[in-house]
């Protein structure tokens, strides 16, 4: 009665925060501009992305989480209080009970990371569960039946493959490759193929604008700046599309191999199930162009991309705060877990 609810989904790309009775109210970029001179934060969300490659020698702006779990502890906390600050914000209530995400195939010391982070930054009652779980839920999927559900979740840091059944999860697989390793696999190539340095940004505004799994129809080309290798000096090049998907290709295919692997270890019944209901993506590397067309001829199995794929893990922390369905036979893991 005396206490807010709050859902977090700590991604490694992006933070999104969720209220009970008032649904997402923040999504922002993972990233924290803070002073070493006296460790103070000077921003988080945005504000300190922008702040990437422009800082003076002062100031650093980081992401604090790297594939999917806590690189950096004490940014991280910082980062979350700010955000649970925000969500407090015209509260009378200060006591926070948090619902947050943390992928599938972290170990128990980074798993006790993220609940010491979230208590750091005020949370007097904390449940973890793992995002397919939560991306599951969040997209609406039937797992509280006696069915096979498969989803997968490619988000920043990590990709998450599971499959569902009577509230919890049969089997699952994660690989701690996913959207930023595109962006990284567009970064070498430009390096190695161009002579150009290009940072973070830029690599992913090319995914995004041009980039895809398979060819499609009016393929583009982009204009790109960076650094010449060669001489120091800012230069201008145009890179296409197809360059852009074949320097993706392998990191693609490294998460279309780990859902085969997934679909190997899935019970017999379960998998007669998938062939019916097929796979659901979500997470940002969902809305990568040709991507569903390109699992579903490797796989053999309809996939379908969910609706706002990037919000599903968010919602399903939400529906645990709200009535918890979905979750009645799932097992959060709590701090009692880590004593």
């Amino acid at each position: 009665m005396f206490t807010t609810d709050i859902g977090v989904d700590l991604g490694t790309a992006n933070t999104l925060v969720c209220v009970k009775g008032k649904g997402i109210i923040m999504r922002e970029p993972s990233v924290v501009a803070y002073d070493i001179r006296n460790d103070v934060v000077r921003a988080v969300g945005q504000e300190a992305k922008d702040m990437i490659g422009r800082t003076p020698g002062s100031i650093v702006a980081v992401r604090p989480l790297k594939n999917g779990v806590i690189a950096n502890f004490d940014v991280t906390a910082a980062m979350l209080k700010r955000f649970v600050k925000i969500a407090l914000k015209g509260s009378f209530f200060n006591r926070v009970r948090m619902v947050i995400c943390i992928p599938s195939g972290v170990t128990e010391v980074e798993s006790r990371a993220v609940w010491d982070a979230a208590k750091q930054a005020g949370a007097t009652e904390i449940d973890l569960v793992e995002e397919p779980m939560a991306a599951a839920v969040g997209a609406g999927l039937p797992v509280w039946e006696a069915t096979g559900n498969m989803i997968v979740d490619i988000g920043g840091g990590t990709s998450e493959v599971a499959v569902i059944s009577l509230g919890d999860i049969v089997t699952a697989q994660s690989i701690r490759v996913a959207g930023d390793d595109l962006d990284e696999a567009i970064i070498n190539y430009i390096r190695k193929k161009h002579n150009l340095l290009i940072g973070e940004r830029t690599a992913e505004q090319i995914k995004i604008e041009i980039g895809s799994a398979k060819p499609y129809e009016d393929e583009t080309s982009i204009e790109i700046k960076g650094r010449n290798q060669v001489d120091g000096l800012p230069k201008n090049i145009i890179i296409s599309s197809e360059e852009v998907r074949n320097a993706m290709a392998d990191t693609i295919n490294q998460i279309i191999d780990i859902i085969r692997l997934t679909l190997e270890k899935t019970p017999p019944e379960l998998s007669a199930d998938i062939i019916d209901r097929g796979i659901t993506l979500t997470g940002g590397g969902a809305l990568l162009r040709g991507l569903a067309e390109l699992i579903a001829e490797e796989t053999g199995m309809p996939v379908t991309v969910a609706a706002n794929p990037i919000d599903c893990v968010v919602l399903g922390t939400a529906k645990r705060l709200e009535a918890n369905s979905g979750f009645e036979n799932y097992v959060f893991r709590r701090g009692k877990h880590f004593r």
